[in-house]
């Protein structure tokens, strides 16, 4: 069994974004600026937020982050994006997720310029992906894409199962391994909550992507024998004996299915890291992108 190391494979990735930032600018190009928004005082979204924008100082770009209290009006946060959209130097905007009830998030992200959709949430860029055409890739996708292919994981004709079907994890990782490209090839099946059957399904999986949101869903008696196991899950639960109270743990049962597996994320420090490096890599390639259009023009 080896731990598919995030920590790991994003300083490795990260480094190589740097040293195309430093490259990119010697040639004449700008910084990458990425621009944030953070509606409210969610815990998880303040660390997740605080992370991607240490990350961007990290490795040379700018960022910007805009927080705003829960109660603001959607048209406000929206005339917000439309203001970020016009802004020629910021190359790339995403909105943290999830907004209070009262925002639809569906009108927030398709507000959101396509040619800045770093997150890769917009209609534009998932249309484009399932197309298989060049566009921004979903960030936890497309970091799991980097994590297989870091370790050489060769997926080709391997029975994949997706737990979970959401438009920003569950979906686009179908079409993501399915695709006629290295790591891919895979035949992929795609389980919810009303998949009947889903313990016998999950049991024939060569890989497994568990993005559910469910704490501890996964089960050893649920995983054959030298299946590779990914772990979207962030799942908070209470823990006496942390000075928090509680811990991060999975949607896999990890300690039990672990010596299962041939490979397997931990949570934390498994797919985490690897989505930030897949927002970094969108936000270098909007800022080319832009820089291309305008050479043009």
């Amino acid at each position: 069994m080896q731990i598919l190391d995030g920590t790991l494979v994003s300083a490795h990735i990260k480094e190589q974004i740097k040293q195309e930032v430093i490259d990119w600018q010697a040639q004449g190009g700008k910084k990458p600026h990425l621009a944030a928004i953070l509606v409210g005082n969610n815990p998880a979204s303040e660390a997740y937020v605080g992370s991607k924008v240490k990350s961007c100082e990290s490795l040379g770009f700018d960022s910007t982050l805009l927080r705003f209290n829960e109660d603001i009006t959607e048209a406000f946060l929206i005339s917000e994006v439309n203001r970020l959209n016009d802004d020629e130097a910021v190359d790339g905007i995403l909105v943290q997720l999830p907004l209070p009830r009262h925002i639809s998030p569906d009108a927030v992200i398709n507000a959101i310029s396509p040619a800045k959709d770093v997150d890769g949430f917009h209609p534009i860029s998932q249309g484009k992906m399932m197309l298989g055409q060049p566009t921004f890739l979903p960030a936890t996708p497309y970091g799991i894409m980097l994590m297989l292919e870091h370790y050489n994981i060769n997926i080709d004709g391997l029975h994949c199962v997706v737990i979970g079907r959401s438009n920003i994890v569950g979906t686009p990782m179908t079409i993501l391994l399915s695709r006629n490209t290295t790591p891919g090839n895979a035949t992929v099946t795609l389980c919810h909550s009303r998949t009947k059957k889903l313990k016998e399904i999950v049991q024939q999986a060569d890989l497994i992507v568990a993005a559910i949101g469910k704490p501890y869903f996964v089960t050893a008696d649920m995983v054959k024998k030298g299946a590779i196991v990914i772990d979207v899950g962030i799942n908070r639960i209470d823990d006496a004996t942390k000075k928090s109270g509680s811990r991060l743990v999975g949607d896999v049962d990890f300690d039990n299915v672990a010596p299962l597996c041939s490979y397997i994320t931990p949570v934390p420090k498994g797919v985490g890291p690897m989505t930030i490096c897949g927002l970094m890599k969108n936000t270098l390639l909007a800022a080319k992108q832009k820089a291309q259009v305008s050479v043009g023009s």
